[in-house]
């Protein structure tokens, strides 16, 4: 069975639907790129797949070990390089609030770095990867 259906939809737009949810990702090309930038790009996503997955990855780990995880949130830039067009940088930062001693957030940390997306992801494109904690 396939994963998601994609279509598409004309003016640098796609409509990708996750074939077991039906759920709906739009992507437009950016205005960097001659589109609208109304939507996430295709390179975005792909930025933002690596980010969800460390969380994803971050929160299985907490579970299976009782860990309270607490709030994690992050902010992601990609930068774009040109000749070729391509991602060359993806820059995160992962704010965590939680009451963790230093070894438990360190193998958080490390769980986070080696997820399936940051495993894919090519070695020509730099990750610059940050956290921070606070207990408040």
């Amino acid at each position: 069975m396939s994963t998601a259906k994609i279509k598409y939809k004309g003016n640098l737009r796609t409509q990708a639907v996750h074939v077991k949810s039906g759920k709906k990702i739009i992507t437009d090309a950016p205005t960097d790129n001659n589109g609208k930038g109304e939507a996430f790009s295709p390179t975005d996503l792909l930025a933002t797949s690596l980010v969800s997955c460390m969380m994803t990855i971050m929160g299985i780990y907490a579970e299976k070990n009782d860990l309270k995880l607490g709030k994690v949130s992050s902010e992601m830039t990609k930068v774009m390089a040109a000749n070729p067009r391509r991602v060359s940088r993806i820059k995160i930062n992962i704010k965590c609030v939680n009451k963790l001693s230093k070894k438990d957030r360190k193998k958080l940390e490390r769980v986070a770095l080696a997820c399936p997306v940051a495993k894919s992801i090519h070695p020509d494109i730099e990750v610059e990867t940050n956290f921070s904690y606070s207990k408040k």
